[in-house]
């Protein structure tokens, strides 16, 4: 490859910069070519509405994807749990780096934890998914929260806990981890309280799937920074989602993980306590976003070794699901 730079579209967010700057770096280190940051605005980052209005999944996604097409950028980083669940042909999905810690965590005022909160405590989040399961373990509990719908980036949604506006906000712990604020969080919630969201946690290296030489010479160096586990993992997770015929403002959460170490997942290492791990366990939930009702069912099985298998793995607990009553709880259908 020619030492010309590669352009690598991102968000303008500090949490999308300090995540691609991370992979810039190590696409750096593996093509040994230079990698250049372009910031893209996208809708999600101009509206001020709740994302569940705007259409919630995709809303951060497209302008990259537009810039991707039109050759603007040669490759592009998102959430993994922004992505729509359906892959548009004209785009590869090159890479899935190891995964980061895939909990949700709260940061409370005082240094409280979620089970010391005081009565009537104001949580904020903006997801109806962590609403419900928050609100359905404060009622198995016996605690006494209001969930508050807030939107904006990590700043803002924790100076609303700072400025005493709320005495908690949810936020996902790979985010805080890759901005170096992880000590801010005074309790990590565990995934038996509040599973995450569908490939919460991993990120995805997205580029054309073109049929030049170049695209392919890309397609194949980004395949250094795929991690197997991760990629089947959330593969599954995001299979159930789409089963669900659930857009990522819906209150579905997701996790595959590898009992009994579940640990292991976190840290990104599949070989716990030197055992190779063998089998995978697939949790889902739905719910209404008070609580009321939720739906949760796991599977366990082997470890997929292929694409289908993770695929077939996440719809088959969907079908479950669904038997059980799923579908009439996640309000309108995502079109």
């Amino acid at each position: 490859m020619s030492e010309q730079a590669l352009r690598l579209g991102t968000r303008r967010s500090k949490l999308a910069m300090a995540q691609s700057g991370q992979v810039a770096d190590a696409v750096s280190r593996l093509t040994g070519r230079p990698v250049e940051l372009v910031e893209i605005t996208t809708y999600g980052d101009t509206s001020r509405e709740h994302l569940a209005r705007i259409g919630g999944t995709g809303v951060f996604v497209t302008a990259l994807r537009d810039a991707l097409l039109r050759g603007e950028v040669d490759f592009a980083v998102h959430s993994l749990k922004d992505l729509p669940t359906a892959q548009p042909e004209e785009l590869a999905l090159a890479a899935v780096p190891v995964r980061e810690d895939p909990r949700d965590v709260i940061v409370a005022r005082d240094a409280l934890k979620l089970t010391d909160l005081p009565r009537g405590a104001r949580i904020g989040t903006g997801s109806p998914r962590r609403m419900a399961q928050l609100n359905a373990y404060a009622r198995g509990h016996g605690l006494d929260i209001e969930t508050v719908p807030i939107r904006g980036n990590v700043d803002t949604r924790i100076g609303y806990v700072r400025s005493g506006e709320l005495d908690a906000v949810v936020l996902a712990a790979a985010g805080l981890n890759r901005i170096g604020r992880i000590e801010e969080v005074t309790d990590f919630l565990s995934v038996d309280t509040v599973l995450p969201a569908p490939g919460q946690g991993a990120l995805a290296i997205e580029c054309r799937a073109g049929n030049t030489a170049q695209d392919a010479a890309l397609i194949a160096a980004l395949a250094g920074l795929d991690d197997p586990f991760t990629r089947v993992a959330v593969t599954a997770e995001r299979s159930l989602l789409a089963a669900l015929e659930a857009g990522c403002s819906a209150p579905v959460g997701a996790l595959a993980d590898l009992p009994p170490f579940s640990a292991p997942l976190e840290r990104g290492d599949l070989q716990a306590d030197g055992q190779i791990v063998k089998e995978m366990r697939l949790r889902g939930v739905v719910g209404t976003p008070d609580g009321q009702t939720l739906v949760q069912l796991s599977t366990t099985g082997p470890v997929p070794e292929t694409h289908d298998q993770a695929m077939a793995l996440g719809r088959e607990l969907a079908a479950e699901m669904l038997a059980k009553g799923a579908a009439g709880l996640m309000g309108e259908r995502a079109h």
